[in-house]
């Protein structure tokens, strides 16, 4: 069982796929954080986000690892555990750029397909049900408005320690939607067959009994299938 979420920053993905994961049983993928690894990687080696051959030279001689957890994923580059690194903002900042390269989304593409190929699991991103796992057995696009996105995405990041300003994070969502649907590679858009969910009025709970109940039908009518 796959199931796919995707949808723009800020729109809870993670939060309620981690949540489906633990109802289900299942083991959670947050495609963006492989993303958010080799960007804080290049960060570390100082590689230009615009730099696309040497992204992908890193991207192959670091591999990046994700380990589910009783307490989230673990995200690791080269043994490193980086998962509250690749939180920061300088990283968001350059993230959208850097998994913008055709050639780097290859590479990130092929890790991902390599996961979930083994086992159940619940995964969200840009691209899951368009691109990485087309076949998955439900694919979901979780959305809200732009003002709710922006002030989860504050929310998160005062969380962490991280005071901005409001009128910058509404622009810094507004730049990476602008990035993530433009980019010629795996543009963020509506999966075919993808039901959408709008979680501006919705807390994470509610979407997450929502989409168990959507796996749920998926199951009734896999099992109700002749043969």
């Amino acid at each position: 069982m796959i199931v796919a979420i995707d949808g723009p920053a800020g729109a809870g993905k993670s939060t309620v796929a981690r949540a489906v994961a633990r109802r289900l049983g299942v083991a959670y993928l947050d495609t963006g954080a492989m993303y958010r690894a080799l960007t804080w990687l290049a960060l570390e080696e100082a590689v230009p986000p615009s730099d696309e051959d040497a992204l992908v030279a890193l991207a192959r001689a670091n591999p990046i690892e994700i380990e589910p957890t009783d307490d989230g994923d673990r995200v690791r580059v080269t043994g490193q555990d980086v998962t509250a690194a690749i939180r920061t903002p300088a990283v968001a900042a350059q993230v959208s750029e850097v998994s913008a390269h055709p050639r780097v989304r290859d590479e990130v593409v092929a890790a991902q397909r390599a996961l979930l190929s083994q086992g159940s699991w619940v995964s969200d991103g840009r691209d899951v049900g368009t691109v990485v796992c087309p076949d998955a057995d439900l694919k979901v696009f979780l959305t809200a408005s732009l003002q709710e996105r922006a002030r989860r995405r504050r929310a998160d990041l005062r969380a962490r320690g991280v005071e901005m300003d409001e009128a910058v994070v509404l622009e810094d969502v507004r730049r990476r939607d602008h990035a993530d649907s433009t980019r010629s590679a795996s543009p963020l858009r509506i999966a075919q067959g993808a039901v959408v969910i709008d979680s501006s009025e919705l807390d994470a709970d509610s979407v997450a009994d929502l989409i168990v109940s959507l796996v749920e039908d998926v199951r009734e009518r896999a099992g109700a299938q002749p043969g």
